[in-house]
């Protein structure tokens, strides 16, 4: 018998011995449940964790604890969530479906709080929301928290905000009306106030292992070579003094990636990985259905690497989703991970994560928009679009954070593009400094030492709309309508989940008031933070022609069509050429048809010829869905400026 089958049968033996403790904590109508999951998910369960943990004298206790928290999350499970568990498990697959649309806000931003939400519920469903993702929510350190992203408190919200228990109601609310509750996880790092990180202070060794402490400089100059800078204004480097931390010299260096008081979670460490699964289990039986996992890229550090992206890490994001799937199998995981496009791909895995969010078609839209030119989309959508079967990306336009120009270098080289000197325009001119540019962005993060930077801004406000509005051009208050209609239908049509910031369905502007507000003035992605304008959303419903009015009723009519094609269902997506460097084109396919998707890139009409036309179309006549007029491939077809067309090749309501 070799090693690895000794631990395996060791393993087994500690599941037996396990049995008495299980037995209590599962309730009757749920053991046979858990054990049959148990039974099918435990060996991969197992394999991870030996391999993460396994050279560990105490690796067998750990895993004991690991499997308890587990049966411990399933017994306090809801009647409701079991439910909705067994229907997760024969439908598994549900986020692929053509009727999923989903929607991104902060709670207070949008809405105040979470009884604010619950009266917006009805103006979601309006927009056909069935996925609705809070932005941070928890309680988090006062003052500068990055956005909600240093948190104090997994298990409470931040107090303006409601309770868990409300919460929890609200996640019930949701799902009653077909609408499924995603949450940020914060997995990376906690904040210097969690009850971690004040044990850790007071010197309890237990938690300073937590995180990562050193008495002195020599270990972490070890890491320092290969690590890059984040955020260049912070100042330093990643491991910052800390004089409140009891240490032998009177405090300890602590790892700290992103801002000086989000400090960095070890895993390397089974503890932390035991309690952030039960971090994340509490979350799963308070209703969340869906976790963003945030810098998932950074959790595994090793010297001697970039501490990004190591195989670790993914051990560890398979080891939680297998988990998961035994103690609350309605719990999906997405991902964010802002790195190479080739890195970002590999976390969306059945194994891993079905979810991912989209970032390079996002950059590549905003690109195409600036130079008019849709080759480096294009080919990346030939190369860096597909994901394993039953995953699928989350497409947005944009996020809360900033936007930083991720696109591979390797496919700017294959077009003759310098990448350096690509981003730096495509800085220049969103942040409306570029001549002729249509944008009004903000640089954040700016690196005045190699001229990095990203661009903070709304949708509208980068696409065009207030220069034009306050120059009062109505010429160029058609463009950028027309482009933010033409990113939207992008994102309904590509393959995977369309995800919008509420607010940019009614064209909300850049606010400028964060400058006057201490908490926010250093970081302008506050400027694309604004709170939800009710009076634009009541002036787009009163006046439809207004630029708020045609966006609303633009996205309610994307959404609307793609609600009732089958066919947009899935991740399938196939790129094809049409002669112009001004058109993107693909085909989607599904059981029920086919689905062709043409946009215009340009501010000029372009005129596509038959010939190219018959062989992406056929030279039967057409259906375009948006207009429901026909079209005739042999005739030619010219695409206007800045259009989306969406061409069904079975125009059944023109037949029957």
């Amino acid at each position: 018998m070799n090693d690895r089958d000794w631990l395996a049968d060791e393993a087994r033996r500690s599941l037996e011995r396990l049995q008495p403790r299980l037995e209590t904590t599962l309730d009757a109508a749920g053991a046979d449940v858990f054990h049959r999951r148990l039974e099918a998910r435990f060996e991969p369960v197992f394999q991870v964790l030996l391999t993460l943990y396994g050279e560990r004298y105490d690796f067998f206790w750990h895993l004991e604890r690991i499997v308890l928290a587990a049966a411990r999350a399933w017994a306090s499970r809801s009647d409701g969530l079991r439910a909705l568990d067994a229907r997760r498990e024969t439908n598994p697959e549900w986020y692929l479906d053509h009727r999923q649309l989903g929607a991104v806000c902060y709670v207070d931003r949008f809405a105040g709080n979470l009884e604010g939400l619950r009266q917006r519920l009805p103006y979601l469903e309006e927009l056909g929301v069935t996925y609705l993702h809070l932005m941070p929510l928890f309680q988090a350190r006062p003052g500068d928290n990055d956005g909600g992203y240093a948190v104090s408190d997994y298990r409470a919200l931040g107090p303006a905000l409601g309770t868990m228990d409300e919460l929890a109601e609200l996640a019930d609310e949701l799902r009653r009306r077909g609408i499924s509750l995603v949450l940020d996880f914060v997995l990376n790092h906690t904040a210097d106030d969690h009850a971690w990180a004040e044990r850790a202070k007071a010197g309890e060794e237990d938690y300073q292992a937590f995180y990562f402490m050193f008495d002195d400089r020599s270990e972490p100059e070890r890491y320092l070579p290969m690590l890059r800078e984040i955020f260049p204004d912070r100042g330093g480097d990643s491991f910052i003094w800390r004089d409140d931390v009891q240490g032998p010299r009177g405090g300890k260096f602590v790892w700290s990636t992103f801002y000086p008081f989000q400090w960095d979670l070890n895993y390397r460490n089974p503890a932390v990985f035991c309690a952030i699964l039960e971090e994340m289990l509490y979350l799963a039986n308070r209703g969340v259905e869906v976790l963003r996992l945030d810098a998932v890229p950074f959790l595994w550090k090793a010297p001697g690497t970039t501490c990004e992206n190591q195989p670790e890490a993914h051990l560890a994001v398979q080891a939680l989703n297998a988990l998961s799937d035994i103690a609350a199998p309605a719990l999906v995981f997405k991902s964010e991970a802002i790195v190479h496009p080739d890195e970002v791909a590999r976390y969306v895995d059945p194994a891993e994560c079905h979810l991912s969010y989209n970032p390079l078609f996002m950059v590549l839209m905003w690109e195409a928009l600036a130079t008019r030119d849709t080759r480096l989309m294009h080919h990346a959508l030939e190369r860096r679009f597909k994901t394993a079967d039953g995953t699928a990306w989350i497409n947005y336009i944009r996020s809360h954070d900033d936007i930083g120009w991720g696109f591979a270098d390797q496919d700017a080289g294959a077009l003759g593009i310098d990448p350096h000197g690509h981003r730096r325009f495509l800085n220049d001119f969103y942040a409306g400094e570029f001549e002729g540019s249509f944008a009004r962005g903000l640089r954040f993060q700016e690196n005045p030492r190699t001229g990095d930077c990203r661009i903070a801004g709304t949708l509208a406000s980068l696409a065009g709309l207030e220069k034009a509005v306050t120059e009062d051009d109505a010429h160029e208050t058609e463009f950028a309508i027309r482009r933010i209609l033409l990113m939207h239908g992008l994102i309904m049509t590509l393959g995977g989940m369309p995800l919008i910031y509420l607010g940019d369905e009614i064209a909300q502007l850049n606010d400028y008031g964060f400058r006057s507000e201490p908490a926010h003035a250093r970081d302008e992605r506050w400027a694309h933070r604004p709170r939800f304008d009710e009076d634009r959303l009541q002036a787009a419903r009163r006046h439809p022609g207004s630029p708020e009015g045609r966006v609303l009723a633009g996205i309610k009519r994307l959404g609307a069509m793609r609600r009732d094609q089958p066919a947009l269902a899935g991740s399938d997506m196939r790129p094809f050429e049409l002669d112009s460097r001004y058109l993107i084109a693909f085909h989607r396919t599904g059981e029920q048809g086919r689905i062709t998707v043409i946009g215009n890139f340009s501010e000029h009409p372009v005129f596509v010829p038959p010939a190219p036309l018959i062989a992406a179309l056929g030279e039967r006549p057409c259906l375009e869905l948006l207009t429901q007029r026909l079209l005739d491939p042999n005739l030619g077809l010219q695409v206007e400026a800045y259009q989306l067309l969406i061409v069904s090749a079975e125009p059944r309501s023109q037949e029957s």
